[in-house]
Formats: structure tokens, sequence, C-alpha cells
């Protein structure tokens, strides 16, 4: 092994502190911009087709394998496939699979090996041992086929992800090379997505946590007060006396009823200070009735959460909860802004 050269403390270098200037970024990413046309406009489509049409149509497990910073990425890309739910996947270390982890490939199942030059020592070894497991093997490289490419010749199919350079100033830092692999990947992955025609409610069931499984699992029963939490009053009831119902419950509203609970109406704490100001003591004569929004925006238990974040926020002025009604407009429950945000929504 050879020695590497001490790099010198940045304190005692003679220009000074480094810096990152906007002009010396712009032509960076113009030059990335460049590299990255070069590989939509030289991609193989029949060969991206046939990688996709190999994920759909596998018949066991789908693994992703690789090296360093391509690993990284076959990681990401055999995540994101799992959440799917299509099929299982999931990422195989080249090194602990040939130390034993390659007990979990089975004949029928696919294994796809990413390396950017097709000569990675690791996965040269891994491919016949997985072969010989009766996997189906597909490299993705960006060298193209041929005797520069050794891991092509020992896979099924072969992806060619056509690279013009790295933007790194050695042109050696995969920092382009990983960026294609990954926009590859997922875009195969989101053309699957549409294949299979995955629906919002298949998506959501291996999403139940985090913003996105709130978003698409939440609905307004799961969020909204009901029962003793209602702020309830009848349309005869006097202003003055509702203060405390109006306060004590956290909605700021009151929901107006009928014996029935039908809705009638909604009067905010908004109300009341508009009320007070206009009518001054003859406030204390005053119902609930007759100072009550008589036509709320309302909403159904079995909508979805998110439909209700967006349907306070929308014209001509956003509002902080929204009365929940069944079919027959009698309230169930009450759903708020804070509610929402406190749900993580």
């Amino acid at each position: 092994m050879g020695s590497l050269p001490v790099p010198s403390s940045p304190e005692c270098s003679p220009r000074g502190r480094p810096r990152v200037l906007a002009s010396d970024l712009a032509p960076l990413f113009s030059a990335q911009r460049r590299h990255l046309d070069h590989f939509f406009d030289r991609l193989d489509m029949s060969q991206a087709a046939a990688f996709a049409q190999a994920l759909l149509d596998a018949p066991g497990a789908v693994f992703f394998t690789g090296v360093g910073k391509s690993g990284i990425v076959a990681r990401k890309i055999a995540q994101t496939l799992a959440s799917l739910g299509f099929a299982r996947a999931g990422f195989l270390a080249p090194v602990d699979a040939l130390h034993g982890d390659i007990g979990a490939l089975f004949r029928g199942d696919l294994l796809v090996l990413l390396s950017k030059s097709g000569a990675s020592d690791e996965l040269l070894a891994l491919a016949p041992c997985a072969r010989a497991k009766g996997a189906y093997l597909i490299s993705l490289t960006s060298a193209a086929s041929g005797a520069d490419c050794p891991l092509a010749a020992a896979c099924d199919l072969n992806v060619h992800l056509p690279l013009q350079g790295e933007v790194c100033p050695f042109g050696l830092a995969p920092v382009t090379s990983t960026a294609i692999q990954m926009v590859f990947g997922d875009t195969v992955v989101a053309a699957i997505m549409e294949a299979r025609r995955l629906s919002r409610d298949q998506y959501a069931a291996n999403h139940p946590a985090g913003k996105i499984g709130k978003t698409l699992i939440f609905k307004v029963k799961d969020v909204m007060k009901k029962q003793n939490e209602l702020p309830l009053c009848k349309e005869g009831d006097m202003i003055m006396d509702q203060l405390t119902e109006l306060t004590s419950k956290g909605c700021g509203c009151l929901l107006v009823v009928d014996d029935e609970h039908h809705l009638i109406g909604t009067f905010t704490d908004g109300d009341l200070r508009r009320t007070l100001k206009a009518s001054g003591p003859a406030i204390f004569s005053l119902t609930v009735g007759e100072m009550c929004n008589r036509n709320p925006r309302t909403i159904t238990a079995e909508a979805m959460a998110v439909e209700a974040m967006e349907k306070m926020e929308s014209p001509p002025s956003p509002v902080q909860f929204l009365p929940v009604v069944d079919e027959n407009n009698v309230v169930c429950g009450i759903i708020t802004l804070h509610g929402l945000v406190s749900a993580g929504l």
C-alpha cells in the first residue's frame, strides 16, 4: 500500500478560509445538467422496459446489491419497491452475502447488481454464487457491455446507464453516476406503480406512520371531537348565557342545533366580538339563533382528514373548525385546525 500526503490544516493555508460562491456553483450545476441530459438522450428504452418488466414478472423476491455509493442507491431503490407491497424486496450486502446472507436468495428470485464500472470485485464474486442458487441476474452499469464490463457478461440482462462524466474536479467521485442510478431506479418504480394501478389505499397500507401515512389513512372520524366534547347550544339560548360553553370546549365556537341535533348554524368567538361591538349592551337580549351563521361549511365523518384541512383553508376566508354531520345533517362531531395539527397533519 502506498502512502498519502498529510493534508495541510485549513488554518495554515495561505489562501485563508475556503469559500463557495454562487459563481462557483453555477458552472457545476450547468455541467450536471449536461451530464443528465446525456443520460436521458442516450438511455436505451428497450433495456429500461425489459428491466421494468422483469421486476413486474419476478416470481420470487427482488434483491438489490452494490458496493459503496452504488450500494447506498441500491438500498434506497429496494426500500422504495418494498414500500409498494407488490413483492418482497430488500438489499443484499455483497460481502455479507458471500459469508452466509446469500441464504436468503432462492430459485426464481431476482438480483439487481448496481455498479458504475461493471467491474467491482465483490459483485463479480457474488454473481456466479447467486446464479448457482437459481437467481435471475440483472446488472445496471455505466460501462457498456463488453470487455470493459465483465459484470454484464455474468448477468442475464444488462442495462447500460450512459455516463458522460462526473461533476468532480478529478472526474472520480460518483456525484453524477449515483444521481443517474437513482433517477433510473425511481422512474422505473413509478412505471411499476402505474402498471399495477396502485391505489392510494394500497399505498397507505404500507405507510402507516409519518405525514404520508396520516394524510392517506386518517379520516375525519379519527381526529374529531365527539359527544361531551361538543360545544352545543339551542338557537333560543341567550348569547351571554352560553359564554362558558363557547370558551370551555376549546373549539372557539358553538354548534347551534335543534332538539334532534340537526345543525342549524354556528356561532364563533369572532361573532361574539363583532356582535358586542355592533350591539353594545343590547347583546344581553340577543339569542344565539339571531346572530349565528346559518350556512357554515361542514364535512362528514368518513371524509379524509386532509380534505377537512383543505376545506378549512378554502376561499373566501379560512376557518378554524368544521361541524361534522351525517347524511341527515345531524351533528356527530367537530374537527378543528388545532386537532389536525396535533395529529401531525
